[in-house]
């Protein structure tokens, strides 16, 4: 399917190794748009609950049902999340396989120990989006209230947006996961800073034009702007992590078939 075939990069497979830069991005989407579309649809499905929870939650305004809910939410949404980060990773790194092979394969492996993360993820953003809504409403206000929500908004999408590629990257304890991640974000603070912020951004024109961004959402939704973020922060990841030499040892089945160097 040559979706962005006014852009056509030359493959990776007929050039002998990966491609770079703008060109890599534009191959990868005209390669994988397909597997993309379809598990962010499965994605938009798991969200439901959460979607739902949240909207039921928010006419009351009560914060202890907003987290009850949207943890419950996040239980189920956590797992679908889980999925479309793998995806996207397995994109990445060229990863041999059918898409509905591959996803059955990461639903074996995360479905598990996402659970917990997806409920503890989307109960703070339940608290995120009640901030908004008493903001909104003048329950609370000033400049140094909305500078506090929006800088713990920035560090919270700053370590997830390296937890989750760890998660299903990386078999770890949590305790060793979590230290990972810290370390990946003082290491690379402003990488993922700049991600941050895209991510904010695209979440916001998403909520701003609500529900006219309902019509994009099956073609856009969660995977794009996901998809561009660790795209942005690959490099550093496998650097720092030597994904793919791990997976080339231990899982030779999932590693690119082509040279890489």
């Amino acid at each position: 399917m040559k979706l962005f075939g006014f852009l056509e990069a030359p493959s990776s497979y007929v050039a002998g190794k990966r491609l770079r830069g703008f060109p890599r991005y534009r191959e990868l989407l005209d390669r994988f748009f397909p597997v993309f579309f379809r598990v962010n649809f499965l994605t938009i499905l798991g969200f439901i609950p959460l979607f739902v929870g949240f909207q039921a939650a928010a006419e009351s305004a009560d914060p202890v049902l907003m987290l009850v809910v949207c943890a419950l939410g996040g239980a189920v949404a956590g797992p679908f999340f889980a999925c479309l980060v793998d995806a996207i990773y397995r994109a990445l790194r060229d990863a041999p396989g059918g898409w509905f092979e591959n996803y059955r394969r990461a639903w074996r492996q995360n479905w598990r120990v996402s659970i917990f993360p997806g409920m503890i993820f989307s109960a703070l953003l339940g608290g995120y989006g009640l901030a908004v809504i008493f903001l909104y409403s003048g329950r609370i206000g000033g400049l140094g209230t909305i500078a506090l929500i929006a800088l713990s908004l920035f560090f919270f999408t700053m370590f997830f947006s390296i937890y989750w590629p760890l998660l299903t990257l990386i078999d770890q304890p949590n305790a060793m996961r979590i230290r990972n991640c810290l370390a990946f974000l003082m290491k690379s603070f402003w990488k993922l800073a700049g991600i941050s912020v895209l991510q904010i951004g695209y979440w916001l024109l998403m909520i701003l034009f609500f529900p006219l961004t309902l019509l994009a959402a099956p073609f856009l939704g969660f995977w794009f702007i996901l998809f561009l973020a660790n795209f942005l922060i690959y490099d550093s990841v496998n650097e720092t992590f030597e994904i793919e030499a791990q997976i080339a040892e231990h899982y030779p089945e999932q590693a690119a078939i082509y040279d890489l160097d």
